[in-house]
């Protein structure tokens, strides 16, 4: 029988021995034993098969949970542990077995049958316990108790009998029977406890479990914490995600919410716990990275560890793997030590069998799958844990900012920049050491278990290699600290670019108008090459750093060969050492550099938790705790669960406490100050003496002159000021009850219908109401969605007009008692609420039921209009001089309206614009696609797969031709070489051993050492310096094209959209595509040059390419698509938490007035789990490719191996060879996963070099004109003579004609005061066929044009800087002229008070002035030029009558001789000019003098007049 059970072998002492005699007993019958063995293996399986496959689904759970993933049996993990155990041990059984079979004379099947069926009932096991679980019915399971207490019986019999028959552990088998013993005798164990816990047999009552509050609800999608260990370690449960993401992107609703552990909120709470403890415990400086854990279940660092240790260690069996089957390959004498005395079969040593080449390669291939497990495992805790981090740390940082001081904002302590570089930069650097820190525990295990290996293997030229890495990492230390110190200075450069940047666009009109676009330029190009400049000096330590990581290895290899030379089977098995060496000294720079840098995040987080909060003594915060206190730990010893916080736990944080009454509240009127004095921080007091009170239900006027402190006392009564003495008192009833306006608009970036709602609910009549009230229904018909569109910085730009009238909205909205208004001039006629006006516009008086006057911080005079009259007649006077009452009568608000009207033909010209804009971009788009399917590739599915090669090549020819040849060249060459030196080392190890004369390797070894460590800098340098040529080619071009784009190109294009291309694609260009483009090209090369390698050595392992090339391309296929989605989300959900951030530090005093303080970090909490959603699913992702990848390289090694194995028994080739080929598919595990993930990431980064390509297509202003710039003369303008001839203006050739053939004769001096019934055809009257002083303007170039002219227009734009920056950029005037200019301005004498004069700071914006200043800086800014002709386009709108007055008097005296152009609505202003030209739908009505134009009693102009009376 060739194939009986127990064999027939015979003949032993000339006695005949049959293997089924049962003589001497059965259970002394190896045969019989094994036999028994198949029982309990054949039994499951008979069982356990009708029940998958004939149908238990019909005995499903009662519970209903909505995944299958419910893991509620005990012991879990432990079982999944056990079984793959199991399943190994089963493997080596099987593989002694088949080894041990060779030895006989006939075959004996169970010598491996047992194991074999073994094999196949452990893995029904656990399919069957799976299926079991998922459907909740543990009944079942008792199949499996049963399984377990037999195998172990039969299992306990056969070791019984071995070490009866003395078979001890000196024997493999006895050890595999005995590790079998222990793994089903733990199995059974887990069974009992399974049946402790759930009671589901032998109890009365069984446990009833409650599924887990995640899986009950339908949105959380990410299922890693929940499903088995099978599919948590190889990402299983991410194959449909992935897989679908080819047919239909990835959206946001697809990826769901977050587990309740891994929430911001829950981890918040755990946070802020421990940073309490700390600080109770006299720590005071804030928190690190990363206090441990307030559930006492271990620190934030330490779960990655173990699954490192676990891989570190497995790392190294593959260079022992290695030497042993290049040692073994040939060896063919098996020391044949035979036992029948019990089994009649052969017995294997313990070491036998790792001498056995075909099982080292398949324990080598085993250890790669374990290692990559393992290491991908810790890499995605230390992922999860750092994302968790960042969450708590950004609710932490939310929550301080809720409570800043106004002062610390206002005053520049705390810059609107420092709180986005917390939660952009630092939050990030924290998250990343927390990525990184794995690798800081296991450095010191893989250089120690390397030496200790290199040293096994080489003796002591091992020390000598480890001695030339050792002595070289200093170097790699040092450039890392370089490093970290240029990419700071890097960082401050781009900051200040940015900064730049952004006034420049904010201004670009004002920069257009004075031609001086070309000095703001200049200055971001200077600050660019500084940053280049820091780029430069990164790329070049970058390449050094990638240089020392390549030549290393080389070095080492080069001092161990010139020492001694190694042995055969040690020399692949050291160079695999030497790279393992590497790694650790190599990341230990970058860890260092992150520590570092975690530590500098850390100490700006606790100078930011620690400074000032708004004033314990204001009823804004006293005793108020914010709903993010709600976790605080009480005496009664309330814990938090981590994994479920408690219901009341999330109620109470959503909403805040109210706090106990104060005595000093009072009910008869709404707000009462006494003795008040306030401070912004400073020992200066703001206000001081304050004593007001504020009348219920009655309209109350705050007044006074520009800065004198009128904003400030409405601060004061809500909180925002500093008390130095006196109280602000509130009645009970509207302490909670106050709706803000401020004079500086401020939306959120949400839907105009949201703003103003603003939270609350929506009441249709109510809404309605407030709409006409503000007038906003004629911008809302403008808008593409009406209420639904999106305003804000991500938005829609709306005008300064209408993004007040909406803040107005949202104040009126409100059902509050009290309403505040800064600068505002609507309200609700008939609202019976209490409201405070703040204004400088005296006109609106004799609506006031209660008037404030303010003077220097101080409170004039309070009292009712006509109490003013009676006590105070000197002030009434002065009040009605102001207003012009003797001639005019208290001004109406008529004028408004005109505003408005222009304000919406803005809106709509825009609108037409950028919808003809949209439309030609999506011609141009789909024209680019029709392009790009002319292969029949027209489908989505293929689309979204395809490279975008033409971007690819765009970027790589804005580096240069020339770099691109030299890093294709260079990275050929140099890969070449390493291959070769690799090469060359095996020949000659190969002749070593043979003892051929090796004298002429030496010299050819040393000059490939050398090319291929030169070579090594040469190509990290021309990839880093091509990278580096293309981002300053990229950059300069998309600055020039939008500085000198047409101002139109502005109007059209959101602000947010143009910054994002020197931001964050200008980041993207900078900083991410070189290195993902190094590291594709090395990473590509080198898997490649390890093919070739292979398959050099052994042509057979080309058949195995096949199935594996194939599996990789749908792997990477399936990969890239998911991850560019998953990408894409993240960078989505990441810019609304950005701009939550910005838009809340921004508009703090709104939302505290409000006390939206708890639906604004609720907000905050569902965009960081959103954005953290994003982020863990995308970093999932990239384990489900890596595992994957992983995995194949694994296959490959073991093919190489298998290949290799079969072909040297045929003599093919040497060991030395052999081991340099699986030495090379070593290298395909590591580095096949980047080749797919740098290919996938260049991918999503070329998405930035497309869109600054974008923008090189916008047309530029025509500069040039027919005259050249020298043939104008140097003071032309000099009279100031305007001629207009038959001029027709239009915004866009899309749109109409705004002016239609305007004919106007300005002459010198005159003042002229356009008045625009309907449009904004007043506002273009420097454009178009205009004759100044006898040259056409459309000849001269537009530079010349436009710095001969002085412009003031509307909105105040000042850039940080100095005032005299400000005043005069081009820095060609004299100390006098500014100080004549401020003069006229009316700024001198405050001017002189400022520390510095003239060179006093300005802060961005301008901020640290009042807007009254800034527009009076901006009229100082228009007479420093002294031009023949100023125009003023409502200069004066922003300034109290008081201030207007003396400056119309000034221009009217020291521009007596010059042309005045006035665009104003107020009637007194357009009566003091000279002519008024009265204009309609871009015609010109009336045009004459003022007087007589009044005559005409049915002309447009003198019932506009009579209307304003």
């Amino acid at each position: 029988m060739a194939l009986s059970f127990c064999g027939n072998d015979r003949s032993i002492n000339d006695r005949s021995i049959n293997s089924y005699s049962v003589e001497e007993g059965v259970l002394n019958n190896g045969c019989f034993v094994d036999a028994l063995n198949l029982v309990p293996h054949v039994f499951l399986l008979f069982i356990t098969f009708p029940i998958l496959f004939i149908g238990w689904g019909s005995q499903s759970s009662k519970v209903q949970i909505h995944h299958n993933t419910w893991l509620h049996f005990p012991g879990h993990n432990m079982r999944w542990i056990l079984t793959f155990s199991l399943l190994f041990v089963h493997v080596c059984e099987f593989a002694e077995g088949i080894v041990s079979n060779k030895e006989m004379l006939t075959n004996h099947l169970h010598l491996f049958m047992p194991a074999f069926m073994g094999f196949v009932a452990a893995t029904t096991s656990v399919v069957y316990y799976h299926n079991i679980e998922t459907s909740n019915f543990p009944k079942l399971l008792l199949v499996l108790f049963i399984y377990w207490v037999l195998a172990f019986i039969t299992k306990s019999i056969k070791l019984w009998k071995f070490a009866e028959h003395q078979v001890g552990p000196q024997h493999l088998r006895f050890c595999i029977t005995a590790l079998l013993v222990v793994l089903y005798g733990l199995l059974m164990a887990v069974e009992v406890n399974v049946i402790r816990v759930r009671k589901y047999v032998f109890f009365a009552k069984p446990q009833k479990v409650k599924p887990p509050e995640d899986l009950q609800d339908l949105g959380v999608r990410f299922l890693q914490p929940f499903v088995n260990l099978l599919s948590k370690s190889t990402y299983w449960w991410m194959n449909p995600l992935i897989i679908g993401a080819h047919k239909r992107p990835i959206e946001l609703k697809k990826i769901g919410k977050l587990p309740i552990a891994m929430r911001a909120l829950t981890n918040y709470l755990r946070l802020k716990d421990a940073y309490e403890d700390q600080r109770v415990s006299g720590w005071t400086p804030p928190p690190p990275p990363p206090p441990g854990d307030a559930d006492g279940e271990g620190g934030w660092v330490t779960p990655p560890t173990p699954f490192r240790y676990l891989a570190d260690l497995l790392g190294f069996a593959r260079p022992l793997c290695i030497s042993g089957i290049v040692k073994y390959m040939n060896t063919t004498d098996i020391n044949n030590q035979t036992s029948k005395s019990y089994t009649c079969v052969y017995f294997m040593s313990s070491t036998e069998l790792l001498e056995n080449t075909s099982v080292l390669a398949v324990l080598l291939f085993l250890a790669l799958v374990l290692q990559r497990t393992f290491l991908q495992a810790s890499y995605y805790v230390a992922i999860e844990t750092g994302i968790n981090l960042r969450g708590a740390l950004l609710a932490m940082i939310y929550n301080k900012m809720l409570r800043l001081s106004t002062s610390n904002m206002s005053m520049g302590e705390m810059t609107l920049g420092q709180i986005n570089n917390l939660v952009a930069i630092e939050t990030n650097q924290l998250m990343w050491f927390l990525f990184l820190c794995p690798n800081l525990w296991a450095m010191p295990v893989q250089i120690v278990m390397g030496v200790i290996l290199l040293y096994y293997l080489l003796n002591v030229s091992a020390l000598v290699g480890a001695a030339v890495i050792v002595l070289l990492a200093p170097v790699q230390y040092l450039i890392a600290t370089k490093l970290a110190d240029t990419q700071k200075s890097s960082l401050e450069h781009s900051t200040d670019r940015l900064k730049k940047t952004t006034e420049i666009l904010k201004g670009i009109k004002l920069l257009k108008l004075y031609a001086w676009e070309n000095i703001f330029c200049d200055s971001v190009e200077e600050t660019r090459g500084k940053e280049l400049t820091s780029l430069k000096t990164f790329a070049l330590y970058t390449s050094m750093s990638i240089f020392m990581n390549a030549a290393i290895p080389i070095a080492a290899v080069l001092a161990v060969r010139q020492r001694q030379p190694p042995p055969d089977q040690a020399l692949s098995p050291a160079l695999a050492l030497f790279h393992i060496l590497v790694t650790p000294l190599f990341l230990l720079s970058t860890v260092v550099r992150f520590a570092v840098k975690a530590l500098v995040s850390v100490q700006k987080l606790g100078e930011f938790l620690q400074s000032d909060e708004i004033g314990d003594d204001s009823w804004r915060n006293g005793d108020m705790s914010v709903f993010m206190e709600a976790g605080k730990k009480t005496p009664g010893g309330v814990t938090i669960n981590r994994r479920q916080p408690m219901r009341s736990q999330m109620d109470n944080y959503e909403q805040p406490p109210r706090r106990q009454m104060r005595p000093s509240e009072t009910e008869d009127v709404p707000v009462k100050v006494s003795n008040g004095s306030f401070t912004w921080g400073s020992n200066l007091s703001t206000l001081s003496d304050i004593n007001i009170r504020v009348p219920t239900g009655q309209l109350t006027m705050i007044v006074g002159q520009v800065g004198c402190g009128k904003s400030s006392l409405l601060l004061a009564m809500l909180g925002e000021m500093q008390s130095i003495d006196g109280r602000v008192h509130w009645s009970n009833k509207n302490r909670y009850s106050v709706a803000y306006a401020t004079q500086k608009s401020w939306l959120l970036n949400a839907t105009v219908e949201e703003n103003i709602t603003f939270g609350g609910p929506f009441n249709k009549q109510r809404y309605k109401t407030v709409i006409d009230a503000c007038s906003l229904q004629p911008d809302i018909d403008l808008l593409p969605f009406g209420d639904q569109t999106e305003i804000g910085e991500r938005g829609i730009n709306l005008s300064g007009g209408q993004r007040q009238r909406i803040c107005v909205a949202r104040a009126l909205y409100q059902n509050t008692n009290i309403v505040f208004l800064e600068g505002i001039l609507k309200f609700l006629q008939d609202d019976k609420r209490t409201v405070v006006l703040v204004t400088h516009k005296l006109q609106y008086l004799i609506h006031a039921d209660w008037i404030i006057a303010m003077k220097d911080g101080s409170v004039l005079r309070e009292g009712t209009l006509k109490d003013i009259q009676t006590h105070d007649i000197e002030l009434y006077d002065h009040w009605k001089t102001l207003m012009n009452r003797q001639d005019h009568g208290l001004e109406k608000d008529v004028q408004q309206d005109s505003q408005t009207t222009l304000e919406r033909k803005t809106l709509r010209r825009a609108f037409y614009s950028r919808e003809a804009k949209n439309q030609m971009d999506d011609e141009d788009e789909e024209e680019e696609e029709e392009e790009e399917d002319d292969d029949n590739m027209s489908t989505t599915t293929n689309r979204r797969s395809k490279i975008p090669w033409r971007v690819c090549w765009c970027y790589m020819s804005s580096g240069g031709f020339f770099m691109v040849f030299l890093m294709v060249s260079s990275k050929l060459l140099k890969h070449s070489v390493i291959v070769a030196i690799d090469y060359w080392l095996a020949i000659w190890t190969s002749v070593k051993t043979t003892g051929t004369d090796d004298s002429h390797y030496l010299p050819v070894f040393i000059i490939l050492c050398a090319a291929g460590i030169t070579l090594c800098l040469i190509t990290s340098l021309t990839v880093e310096f091509l990278g580096l040529s293309a981002a300053t080619n990229l950059h300069h071009n998309l600055l020039n094209k939008i500085i000198h784009a047409p101002i139109r190109f502005f109007d059209i294009t959101p602000l947010g959209q143009i910054l994002n291309r020197f931001s964050a694609d200008t980041n993207i260009i900078d900083q991410h595509i070189p290195p993902t483009l190094e590291s594709l090209t090395r990473s590509t090369l080198l898997c490649l040059s390890a093919i070739g390698v292979i398959s050099s050595i052994t042509p057979f392992f080309l058949f195995t390419l096949v199935p594996l090339a194939v599996a990789f391309y749908f792997i990477q296929k399936y990969f890239r698509v998911a991850s560019k989605d998953l990408q894409d989300l993240d960078d989505s959900t990441q810019l609304p938490l950005l701009c939550h951030f910005s838009e809340t530090a921004e508009g703090l005093t709104t939302i505290r007035a409000f006390r939206h303080e708890a639906r604004f970090k609720q907000r905050m909490l569902e965009l960081t789990d959103t954005n953290n959603t994003a982020y863990l699913f995308l970093s999932a992702a990239n384990r489900w490719l890596e595992v994957r990848t992983d995995y194949l390289g694994a296959v490959i090694v073991l093919s190489a191996a298998g290949t290799s194995i079969w072909a040297s028994g045929y003599g093919f080739y040497s060991g030395g060879l052999v081991g340099l080929g699986l030495t090379y598919a070593l290298t395909v595990t590591n580095y096949l996963n980047w080749v797919v993930r740098n290919l996938a990431d260049l991918e999503v980064q070329m998405a930035a070099v497309k869109k600054v390509n974008s923008f090189l297509g916008t047309e530029s202003e025509n500069y040039e004109g027919t005259m050249d710039a020298s043939q104008v003369p140097e003071n032309w303008p000099q009279d100031g003579e305007i001629k207009i001839q038959d001029l027709s203006v239009r915004y866009d050739p899309v749109l109409k004609p705004v002016l239609k053939h305007v004919n106007m004769f300005i002459e010198p001096g005159q003042k002229v005061t356009p008045r625009c019934l309907c449009g904004r055809g007043a506002r273009l009257l420097s454009a178009g066929k205009i004759v100044i002083d006898g040259i056409d303007i459309c000849k001269l170039p537009l530079q010349t044009l436009r710095s001969r002219l002085s412009i003031i227009l509307q909105d105040p734009v000042l850039f940080s800087g100095s005032i005299r920056f400000n005043l005069d950029p081009e820095r060609t005037c004299t100390d006098d002229r500014l100080w004549e200019a401020l003069e006229i301005a009316q700024l001198k004498n405050m001017v002189k008070a400022l520390p510095g004069g003239l060179d006093a700071v300005v802060t961005e914006g301008g901020e640290n002035f009042s807007v009254g200043q800034r527009q009076l800086f901006c009229l100082a800014r228009a007479f420093v030029r002294k031009s023949s002709i100023l125009i003023m386009d409502e200069a004066t709108a922003s300034i109290d009558m008081a201030t207007e007055n003396i400056l119309q008097k000034v221009v009217m005296t020291a521009f007596a001789d010059r042309t005045v152009v006035t665009i104003a609505h107020r009637v007194h202003t357009i009566l003091t000019a000279d002519t008024v030209i009265v204009m309609k739908r871009g015609n010109i009505l009336e045009y004459d003098k003022p007087e007589t134009l009044l005559e005409q009693e049915d002309g447009v102009f003198a019932s506009f007049v009579r209307a304003d009376m």
